[in-house]
């Protein structure tokens, strides 16, 4: 419950702080006399939708580590930390990229990857994680958050969700408006509550809709991260395996703002629709059909 309150009143108080941001400088003025000035409100909602996606990737790492309680273990002389961190430095030169940050947190079997930048990134595995797997399926998930890096998949997400909520700003403002004027036929200066109520609810569902959009991508990725991860092993059975592990474990619950960045999730019904994770059957299946790698 810690978790979801603490996500949810990061992203209120960023909302609070793009708003008054946009008052200040004026771009919040796409209503006047004259009526709906569609280029003020489009750069009203490019500012409100990129800004937001881009505040929150940037504070990807340290939110991260407070709120899974990472401890990064870099520098750290325990023999099974030098084996994890031998293990992302090895992907990392394979895969092109800086070496991340390497941490472990508490929790049930999950890892995840995230950081704005490809040569700065953190990489994390929960205990519960190196408990349960042997450590050719501990390289797997670690090759496949790598790969997450690698793809710049971070910032592509970071990139889409910005265009959605862009999106949703723009058409849920450009309806209020109609209702507002020409169905309910407001004609004072400033916006009625017909603007306001209609604002509200084309918000809620279009936000809906993004957050479909927004998973869809993040499923696609995840395929291309197991491909990655057998790609760096040159094998695909490992990962094959730490799949069918997950899949035979309780994925643990991770944080809803690092919840697309982790290594398993279970979809199910009308809900999988929302999920930022494949079935792990499908993962698999993928992964069976890819040529194998010598």
């Amino acid at each position: 419950m810690k978790r979801i309150f603490l996500f949810l009143l990061t992203n209120l108080a960023v909302m609070l702080v793009l708003g008054i941001a946009s008052s200040v400088l004026g771009i919040n003025r796409y209503l006047d006399a004259q009526g709906l000035n569609v280029g003020m409100l489009l750069v009203f909602s490019l500012f409100m939708g990129f800004t937001g996606a881009i505040v929150s990737l940037l504070m990807s790492k340290p939110m991260a580590k407070w709120s899974t309680g990472a401890q990064v273990i870099n520098d750290s002389n325990d023999p099974m930390h030098r084996w994890i961190v031998g293990t992302v430095a090895r992907f990392a030169q394979k895969a092109g990229i800086g070496m991340p940050e390497v941490a472990i947190y508490d929790g049930e079997p999950n890892a995840f990857a995230t950081g704005a930048f490809r040569d700065s990134s953190l990489v994390a595995v929960s205990t519960g994680l190196l408990q349960s797997m042997t450590r050719e399926e501990v390289e797997a998930v670690i090759g496949h958050e790598v790969a997450h890096v690698a793809n710049g998949d971070m910032v592509t997400l970071t990139l889409i969700q910005g265009v959605v909520n862009t999106f949703v700003v723009f058409i849920s403002r450009i309806v209020g408006y109609v209702v507002d004027r020409l169905i309910l036929k407001n004609d004072k200066d400033a916006p009625g509550i017909g603007y306001i109520a209609t604002t509200i609810v084309m918000d809620l569902v279009l936000g809906v809709l993004a957050s479909m959009i927004v998973a869809w991508f993040s499923r696609q990725r995840e395929f291309r991260a197991d491909a990655g991860a057998a790609s760096l092993m040159g094998d695909r059975r490992p990962m094959m395996h730490a799949l069918a592990r997950l899949g035979g474990l309780d994925p643990g619950e991770m944080p809803k703002s690092l919840a697309a960045m982790g290594i398993s999730g279970r979809p199910s019904g009308f809900m999988a629709l929302f999920s930022s994770h494949p079935p792990i059957e499908e993962r698999i299946a993928a992964l069976q059909q890819m040529k194998a790698s010598r």
